[in-house]
């Protein structure tokens, strides 16, 4: 047996953050991980899945430039695009990743931990101690519907879309969240003939209504095929083709099938049951990631089902490490929720936080929303037209914003301002007096002051 101060299980973002903050302020650390460290945001997901996205998301903007539009003559090279890809990856290799760890002292241990008791965590046969915490961000995998023949398919899961070797001439996505729009653009910019089943009630159900009907009339501009409100019943791999009925009696034939269907928190085989935890689903934290009577243990990221971004594991890490050295830094309203920051990176991009305006007719909120088009300003002229909407929802009482989503081009960078003013609750009227330079696109916040009137 090994004894540590923290023992932290799962080596992704959430994990990382976590042991370094403990390590840093002179706690002995070990930190879990059976697969890579860096954890599937670094390997098969954001990274990755960006690295894809980026090139057709310039080519794109660069052919709306007069000027630019002319000397772009050619497509993407895709095993360039590839290779640039794996090289962000590190080639599915974690050696670059060890460093950081062991600049810090932390103690890396591999293999599957599980909960063997109060304050222990088994792997491989050795037990681990931790004398004041234990962390859990063992994360989530892709879900696998229910749907006839898909699991004998070999179907992608966004593990295989993002690091796909070669690019299939052909693919069917099932799904219409974000991982479904994003590899749908990724492929299709890279010349791949797209088909995206999506269910009811459509594209980014949690968004606001424009931002489906932007990114919809996007991807379709992009080529893809869309086969809206439809399901998969039945999925058939024959050969070098798969073949994909849909519930209206239609197949899809194509040579690969995605399922962006969502996510599994990976809570089996953790040892939950064995203080006392359910162990299925996500597990039920309080606002310092703390398990409710349990004040030992801790759960970050994906796995808390509170909200799966990494942004938000590492918020929520830095949380739980103030907790265990005694601090108190608890989740802020909205910071950590379904109103957390989020962007969609398609072509136009989407970025939001807060509150949607059917989020906040449920929570009760008097709104006023003022809708502002992405490129009427300046600014916009010169990337080659937004093509998008603005949305700001304004808390009537309080005078304060309480949501914003921008869809436009490369609007990601627009969205610290619009979560700071939110966070931090200031007043509209004091919003006024920061001025965006001109020419920017940030004058869309000129814009919100003019439908204000101040």
């Amino acid at each position: 047996m090994r004894t540590f101060d923290v023992v932290v299980v799962g080596a992704g973002p959430g994990g990382e953050v976590a042991a370094g903050r403990l390590a840093e302020a002179g706690l002995s650390v070990a930190i879990v991980e059976a697969d890579k460290v860096g954890g599937e945001c670094a390997y098969y997901a954001c990274m990755p899945s960006k690295a894809l996205l980026r090139p057709g998301e310039l080519l794109a903007e660069a052919r709306r430039v007069p000027g630019v539009a002319e000397a772009v003559t050619g497509r993407l090279d895709r095993d360039a695009v590839l290779r640039r890809r794996d090289e962000l990856i590190g080639g599915l290799d974690d050696a670059g990743q060890l460093p950081w760890l062991t600049d810090r002292g932390i103690t890396l241990v591999r293999g599957w931990g599980r909960l063997t008791g109060e304050k222990q965590i088994e792997v491989g046969g050795e037990t681990l101690w931790a004398r004041r915490a234990v962390i859990l961000a063992a994360g989530t995998t892709a879900t696998l519907p229910d749907i006839d023949g898909l699991a004998e398919s070999k179907p992608w899961t966004n593990r295989e879309a993002t690091t796909a070797k070669e690019i299939p001439e052909s693919l069917v996505i099932v799904g219409g969240g974000v991982v479904g729009v994003e590899m749908s653009q990724a492929y299709a910019s890279l010349g791949t003939r797209v088909t995206l089943v999506e269910g009811s009630p459509g594209l980014l159900p949690r968004e606001e209504d424009f931002v489906r009907e932007q990114v919809t009339a996007a991807l379709v501009d992009a080529g893809v095929e869309i086969r809206r409100g439809r399901q998969a019943t039945a999925v058939r791999r024959d050969g070098d083709l798969v073949y994909v009925t849909l519930d209206d009696g239609g197949p899809v034939t194509a040579e690969e099938v995605l399922v962006a269907a969502g996510r599994t928190p990976q809570t089996a085989g953790l040892g939950l049951d064995r203080v006392g935890v359910a162990a299925e689903g996500f597990v039920k934290v309080d606002d310092r990631m703390r398990v409710p009577g349990l004040d030992w243990l801790y759960v970050v990221g994906d796995l808390n089902g509170r909200t799966l971004f990494t942004h938000m594991a590492k918020y929520q890490a830095a949380i739980a490490a103030t907790a265990v050295l005694g601090g108190d830094m608890t989740a802020e309203h909205l910071a950590d929720g379904p109103g957390a920051p989020r962007v969609i990176f398609t072509d136009p991009q989407v970025a939001a936080v807060g509150h949607t305006s059917a989020s906040a007719a449920a929570a009760g909120l008097q709104v006023r929303i003022v809708d502002v088009p992405t490129d009427g300003n300046a600014g916009a002229s010169f990337t080659g037209g937004d093509r998008g909407t603005a949305r700001f929802l304004v808390d009537e009482r309080r005078d304060v914003l309480v949501g914003v989503t921008v869809v436009g081009t490369a609007v990601a960078e627009f969205l610290q301002a619009a979560t700071i003013a939110i966070v931090g609750e200031v007043p509209v009227r004091r919003l006024r007096h920061a001025i965006p330079p001109f020419p920017t696109r940030s004058e869309i916040w000129l814009a919100l002051f003019n439908a204000l009137g101040i």
